[in-house]
C-alpha cells in the first residue's frame, strides 16, 4: 500500500506538472508577439497615411503618398501614390515605386483585396486637385493596373478621404463633398460607376468618411462622422453607420454614438478635427459587422477607443465597450480594424499612455479576439523599440513617437493568420514623417 500510494502520488505530481506546463505553453502562445517596428517606403522625403491589404497567396501591399522626388516617376507631382509589395508575408519587400503617373498630386490612399477570390487588388485615391476619385484594379499582384474615375467633380468641389470596399464584381468607394457623404458604386469590377448621396439634406457641416465593408450577403456598410462647420471646439460629433441592401441605391443610417468636441491640435499644426472622432469598420466571414471608433465625454478632453458589433445587419448593435486598459487621462485616436474567419476580429489604435506628460509621446497598440469581441487578447505595443534608431528620425524614440503622421493607419490579416500593421510617425502634423511596419501573432 505504501509503495502503491507513493507511485500514485508520483503519477499525480507528474500529471499536475504536465498540466502546468501545457497551461504555460498556451499562455505563452496567447501573448501577442510582434517584431520591432521597421522602416518601410522611401528613405527620403515624407510618407504618411499608409493603407495596407493582404491577399490569399502571401502578398502584402502598402500604398502611401510620397512627399518628395520619385526616381521612377520624374513627371510626378508630390504627393505621389507609391506602392511597396511583399511576396513572402512581410519578410522582405520590393523597392517602392509610383503606382501611376500624375502631374496634379495624389492623396488619401486606400487598398483592399477582393475577399471572394482573395487575389484581385483594388486601390483608390484622389487626384486632379482632389476633384477626381480614382479606383484602380490589379490582377497580377500589383504589377499592372486598370484605372477608372469613380467620380469627377464638375463644380470644382474638392473630395476628401475615399474609403473602399469590394466584393466580387461590386466595388464601392465612399467620400465626402463637404457636408455630403457620397458613395460611388460599380457592379462590373470598377469599369463604370454611379453615385448616390447617403445623407441628402444634411445639416451644414463636415461629413468625414471612416470605414467600409461588404458582408457575406453582399450588403454594403459605410461608417462616417459629422462635424459642425464652425465652433468645433464646443460642438459634439456624431458617429454614423449607413447600410445599403440594394447594391448602393438606397441607404439607411444609424447613429452609433455622439462624441464630445475634439481635443485641441493647434500646437502640432493641425486642424481641430484631426484628433477628433473617427470610425473604422470590418466584417467577418459569418457576416458579423464590427465597428471601432474614438469618442470623448468632455469637450476638448481625452478620447477613448470603443468597440461594438452587429449580427443583425446593422439593425442593432452591442453596447459599446471601451477596449483600452489605459487610464482616463490618456488620449486615444485613429482606430484600425480587420476581420477574417467567423469571430476573428483584430483592432489597433494610437494612444499616449507611455508619455509623461501624456501629450509628449504616442504609440500603436493592438488586440485580437477569436470570439467576436466577447474577450480580447492582452494589448501588444507595436511601436517603440525599433532597432538601430537613426538620429535622422528625431521624432522616433525608444518609448514612442512625437506625433501621429497622418490621420489614419491600417492593419491586415495574411493567409497564415498573422497580423500586419503600418502607420505614420512624425515630429508634428506638418513634417517630417515616415511610415513604419510590424507583424506578429
Amino acid at each position: 500500500m505504501v509503495v502503491g500510494s507513493s507511485r500514485a502520488r508520483s503519477v499525480q505530481r507528474f500529471a499536475i506538472c504536465l498540466l502546468i506546463a501545457l497551461a504555460t505553453a498556451q499562455a505563452a502562445l496567447a501573448i501577442p508577439n510582434f517584431i520591432p517596428q521597421q522602416r518601410v517606403g522611401y528613405t527620403t522625403g515624407d510618407q504618411w497615411e499608409p493603407a495596407m491589404a493582404a491577399d490569399g497567396r502571401g502578398h502584402i501591399y502598402i500604398l502611401f503618398p510620397q512627399y518628395g522626388a520619385i526616381g521612377d516617376c520624374p513627371a510626378c507631382t508630390a504627393p505621389t501614390m507609391a506602392l511597396i509589395v511583399s511576396n513572402d508575408n512581410g519578410l522582405t519587400w520590393q523597392a517602392p515605386h509610383a503606382l501611376v503617373t500624375s502631374s496634379t498630386g495624389q492623396f488619401d490612399p486606400q487598398i483592399v483585396v477582393d475577399p471572394v477570390d482573395r487575389q484581385t487588388v483594388y486601390a483608390s485615391w484622389l487626384q486632379n486637385n482632389k476633384r477626381d476619385v480614382m479606383v484602380a484594379r490589379s490582377q497580377d499582384f500589383g504589377a499592372s493596373w486598370y484605372l477608372a474615375i469613380a467620380e469627377h467633380a464638375e463644380n470644382n468641389e474638392d473630395a476628401d478621404k475615399p474609403v473602399l470596399a469590394v466584393h466580387g464584381a461590386d466595388v464601392y468607394v465612399g467620400f465626402n463633398h463637404e457636408q455630403e457623404f457620397v458613395v460611388a458604386a460599380s457592379h462590373d469590377y470598377a469599369q463604370n460607376f454611379s453615385s448616390t448621396t447617403v445623407n441628402p439634406g444634411a445639416e451644414p457641416g463636415w461629413s468625414l468618411a471612416g470605414g467600409a465593408t461588404v458582408d457575406a450577403t453582399g450588403d454594403i456598410y459605410f461608417a462616417w462622422t459629422a462635424y459642425a462647420r464652425r465652433n468645433l471646439s464646443t460642438r459634439p460629433v456624431s458617429v454614423y453607420v449607413s447600410r445599403s441592401a440594394d447594391a448602393g441605391r438606397n441607404w439607411s443610417t444609424a447613429l452609433l454614438d455622439v462624441s464630445s468636441a475634439p481635443p485641441g491640435c493647434a500646437a502640432q499644426g493641425c486642424d481641430e478635427e484631426f484628433l477628433g472622432a473617427q470610425i473604422a469598420l470590418a466584417s467577418d466571414a459569418a457576416g458579423t459587422i464590427y465597428a471601432l471608433w474614438n469618442a470623448g465625454g468632455a469637450h476638448g478632453g481625452p478620447e477613448r477607443i470603443f468597440f461594438s458589433s452587429s449580427t443583425t445587419g446593422g439593425a442593432s448593435w452591442s453596447a459599446k465597450a471601451d477596449v483600452s486598459t489605459a487610464d482616463n487621462l490618456v488620449e486615444h485616436c485613429f482606430p484600425a480594424i480587420t476581420a477574417g474567419a467567423a469571430g476573428d476580429v483584430r483592432i489597433a489604435w494610437m494612444d499616449t499612455r507611455n508619455a509623461r506628460p501624456y501629450s509628449e509621446l504616442w504609440n500603436v497598440f493592438q488586440r485580437s479576439s477569436s470570439n467576436g469581441g466577447a474577450t480580447w487578447s492582452a494589448e501588444a505595443q507595436l511601436s517603440g523599440g525599433a532597432r538601430n534608431f537613426d538620429r535622422t528620425y528625431d521624432y522616433v524614440r525608444p518609448d514612442g513617437f512625437r506625433f501621429p503622421f497622418g490621420d489614419y493607419f491600417s492593419i491586415a490579416i495574411d493567409n497564415l493568420g498573422n497580423t500586419h500593421a503600418v502607420w505614420g510617425e512624425g515630429r508634428n502634423f506638418k513634417s517630417p514623417g515616415s511610415i513604419w511596419y510590424s507583424r506578429g501573432r
